[in-house]
């Protein structure tokens, strides 16, 4: 079910601008040049050389406000393209003014817009929607062309950590890192009793886990153009 608009949504965003950051130019067809402003790394945002890393899909930003809590010298990056999702994270953010987090409102088919080459130390993919229907394969956040986009912007030997509960879409992600030349380790088919430690639960892990379902999780590595260069 669809959620409902979250009333006065967009002065609730516009009021969260000290802790987001602006994506530019989320159109195809837009001929717009990119502006050097807009791009982002550690130095440019958070004032200092710490690691940068990137959430795609941070819905709500539970994962991402803990995260940073617990990893104050690390530097995170939580994006998420529903306004009506993101607001309630970035308002928790203007609250606790974690100084190692920024929010964006945008897509990762333009990742390039707002990080230049060689950027991210490690993305996170927790709990991406898996769109079952085989005709929508490839909006699945794993699929090859969405494999290349990151590979542009994670430096070599960068890791994706990726968490879902859905098999198929586990299944369907190990052959699309494996096709595309990026290793993999620490597979498990079922996170919460594989030892694993210092798992940070998201909303929908949480409620998944509770209903007995096993969360699935891999890493992936990036080796550059996928021939290791």
């Amino acid at each position: 079910m669809r959620m409902r608009r979250k009333k006065n949504l967009d002065e609730r965003v516009e009021a969260c601008r000290a802790v987001m950051l602006y994506m530019q130019c989320q159109n195809e067809h837009a001929g717009d040049p990119l502006s050097e402003e807009f791009f982002a790394d550690s130095r440019k945002v958070f004032g200092n050389d710490n690691p940068l890393y990137l959430e795609i899909g941070c819905g709500k930003g539970g994962f991402a406000l803990e995260f940073a809590r617990q990893n104050p010298d690390i530097n995170l990056i939580a994006l998420e393209k529903t306004p009506n999702v993101l607001v309630t994270g970035m308002e928790e953010q203007m609250r606790l003014r974690l100084p190692n987090l920024r929010f964006c409102l945008g897509q990762a088919e333009y990742l390039d817009h707002l990080f230049h080459e060689r950027t991210i130390d490690r993305l996170f993919l927790n709990f991406s929607c898996p769109f079952p229907k085989k005709q929508y394969a490839n909006h699945r956040l794993t699929h090859a062309r969405f494999l290349e986009i990151y590979r542009k912007v994670l430096k070599n030997g960068a890791e994706i950590h990726q968490k879902t509960d859905n098999m198929h879409f586990f299944e369907f992600s190990i052959e699309q890192f494996s096709a595309n030349g990026f290793p993999l380790k620490n597979v498990s088919l079922d996170l919460h009793n594989s030892g694993f430690e210092g798992n940070i639960m998201t909303e929908y892990e949480k409620r998944f886990s509770e209903m007995g379902q096993p969360i699935y999780r891999l890493e992936a590595i990036c080796g550059g153009d996928g021939n290791g260069k």
